[in-house]
């Protein structure tokens, strides 16, 4: 153990396993210690962030030796935009280390009796698999230190001084590294903000996460824009034209731009815009929206029409979709016919159930699922959200769903009840923090004979199971990798009611 920079520094650490979240695991005199930029079997010196009596967090500051388990990540930004972190991994690894985290969660925190788990579900495409991608335009261009062999670090250095780069990057680097001033007239980077710095963006070249068009779209508006000095956005003066671009791309072919711009400059707008569809004839609609704000959110915003019908069409199975430019949709559509297929299954339903269907946000697990239900009612707190979930019952000729804008707490009472009738089956798809504990006892009060709980956070979802094991009993579980080369994970869950 040595100092460094008044740090603690860890050197030839032994990474052992993997613990949850991307972050990896190593014991040292008893202590175990969370390892970000590291896999199993990396022998590494590693900075401590945290240090507690039984355990400390730590990064990794030089690989003396890669673990056998490394490949050659397949992106050219692999290790600094802070996206697609186990590239380093073969799939099948990652999928083992997936399904070990569900395990891990579901006993550590749940604490309850549990079957066994099904093997994970993985993906046939593990690039081009999402529908929607964000690029963000920044007068600031992050300049990376070079990227050792086989994968190195996970996440990028907070200062662009070479005493705080590794030791295997300390080589001459571009002036201004990590502060790249804008050339006068205009200019900088498009791509992904650089994690954990928030006013500097990687200029992103080629991106594996969407079909090759988006690197189409993303690289003609850029060339354009430097050509023609247009500004690019600067988050710390609140200065600069163009802020972001949102891309979704349909498995129907329908493409969806929506550039977001500081200001409007109609002439210099309609210039850019012409340009992209005559160089990108694939896109089907392209909208922008005027962002003034100091935030980047556009859902207080209205999205204005270029060019086409202004939404694009999705389908899962035989379902159609319509996607407006500020709706939710499952980012990985081919998974997400998966992860709704299974959650059907798990259901059981027979043609006789009322199935309640929360957070259910644009309607599509109810939709999906109602071929085989007597009865859809769907909760969602985002008014927008549920008109859309109308309307896509409405295109798919359902007439037996309906969908209510409103806390679940408050409008699932024995009058609602009465009205539309008592759930035989609840499915629960909260957001990363999970269930609220009031919406837990609500549940517990309903007593459904089945929950179907689906989950992208199996920390917070055993929690909540935890909570539901007071009246429920855990029948099925299963992981499925909505997003190869992440630590995420969506997990669904069958609870049945107690005798």
């Amino acid at each position: 153990m040595s100092k460094k920079n008044k740090k603690t520094v860890l050197e030839h650490l032994f990474i052992t396993d993997y613990a949850a979240e991307g972050k990896a695991m190593a014991k040292l005199d008893g202590k175990v210690i969370f390892v970000s930029g590291a896999v199993p079997g990396d022998i590494a010196d590693v900075l401590l962030t945290k240090n507690k009596k039984d355990w400390a967090e730590g990064r990794v500051l030089k690989i003396n030796e890669f673990s056998k388990e490394r490949i050659e990540p397949f992106c050219k930004h692999f290790g600094v935009c802070g996206g697609c972190k186990w590239q380093m991994l073969p799939y099948q690894k990652q999928l083992q280390y997936k399904q070990q985290e569900v395990q891990q969660n579901l006993r550590r925190i749940g604490k309850v009796d549990m079957p066994e788990i099904l093997p994970i579900v993985g993906a046939e495409d593990t690039v081009h698999y999402r529908n929607k991608l964000e690029f963000t335009f920044s007068n600031k261009e992050y300049y990376p230190a070079p990227p050792p062999p086989k994968g190195g670090f996970s996440e990028p250095e907070n200062s662009g001084s070479l005493h705080d780069l590794p030791e295997y990057s300390k080589a001459p680097l571009p002036e201004g590294l990590g502060e790249a001033d804008p050339p006068l007239g205009g200019g900088g980077a498009l791509g992904f903000h650089v994690p954990r710095i928030f006013d500097k963006v990687i200029d992103i070249e080629e991106c594996y996460l969407m079909d090759e068009v988006n690197n189409k779209i993303r690289n003609t508006i850029r060339t354009f824009a430097l050509e023609n000095n247009f500004t690019f956005y600067d988050i710390r003066q609140h200065t600069g034209w163009l802020r972001n671009i949102i891309i979704r791309l349909c498995t129907t072919g329908e493409l969806m731009v929506n550039i977001c711009l500081n200001y409007d400059e109609e002439a210099d707008r309609k210039k850019l815009f012409e340009h992209l569809l005559q160089q990108v004839p694939e896109i089907t609609t392209l909208l922008y929206t005027i962002n003034p704000k100091w935030n980047d959110s556009i859902y207080d915003l209205t999205p204005q029409v270029y060019s086409g019908k202004g939404i694009a069409t999705e389908k899962l199975q035989d379902f159609e979709f319509k996607i407006s430019p500020k709706s939710f949709f499952q980012t990985n559509t081919k998974q997400a016919e998966k992860l709704y297929t299974i959650t059907r299954d798990f259901a059981g339903l027979t043609g006789n159930e009322i199935v309640y269907d929360l957070y259910c946000g644009t309607g599509s697990i109810g939709i999906f699922v109602s071929k085989q239900a007597k009865k859809i009612i769907g909760v969602e707190v985002i008014e927008e959200a549920i008109a859309d979930a109308k309307e896509n019952a409405a295109l798919n000729n359902i007439d037996h769903a309906q969908f209510f804008a409103g806390d679940v707490i408050k409008i699932c009472n024995d009058d609602f009840f009465a009205e539309h009738g008592r759930p035989d089956v609840i499915i629960t798809d909260p957001p990363r923090a999970g269930m609220h504990e009031k919406l837990v006892n609500k549940l517990l009060e309903i007593a459904a004979p089945k929950i179907v709980y689906v989950s992208c956070n199996t920390a917070t979802q055993a929690r909540d199971l935890g909570l539901l094991s007071e009246k429920y009993s855990i029948e099925k579980i299963q992981p499925v990798d909505m997003f190869p080369h992440t630590h995420h994970i969506e997990c669904v869950v069958l609870l049945k009611l107690k005798n």
